[in-house]
């Protein structure tokens, strides 16, 4: 994994997610969830195109059960995007990366 992905985690999430200037994308995933790994290259590709406009952070549920539970996480992938500390767009599932940028686009 790129260094333009950050690896958040619940004692990090307000820091890294709540406080932040930028967007940022959430990545609710686990390592053993098949559909979480098909989607892993389109969010790198994401990450570096919106360097600077946006950020990416991917929460492994499994190691932090807390900030999934707080947003309503049942499956995984589920992809929040946070502006100015609040969730205002969520994607569940395998999604085009055509619909990632779109998502982040329209909140830029």
């Amino acid at each position: 994994m790129s260094d333009l992905i950050i690896h958040g985690s619940d004692a990090t999430f307000e820091q890294e997610v709540m406080k932040a200037e930028l967007p940022v994308l959430v990545d609710f995933w686990a390592p053993w969830c098949g559909p979480c790994l098909m989607i892993a290259p389109a969010l790198e590709e994401i990450a570096g195109e919106f360097q600077g406009r946006a950020k990416v952070v991917k929460v492994n549920v499994d190691e932090n059960p807390r900030t999934p539970q707080t947003y309503g996480v049942m499956a995984i992938p589920t992809l929040i995007l946070f502006k100015g500390g609040q969730a205002v767009d969520k994607v569940v599932g395998v999604v085009p990366k055509k619909q990632l940028h779109e998502l982040i686009t329209k909140h830029i």
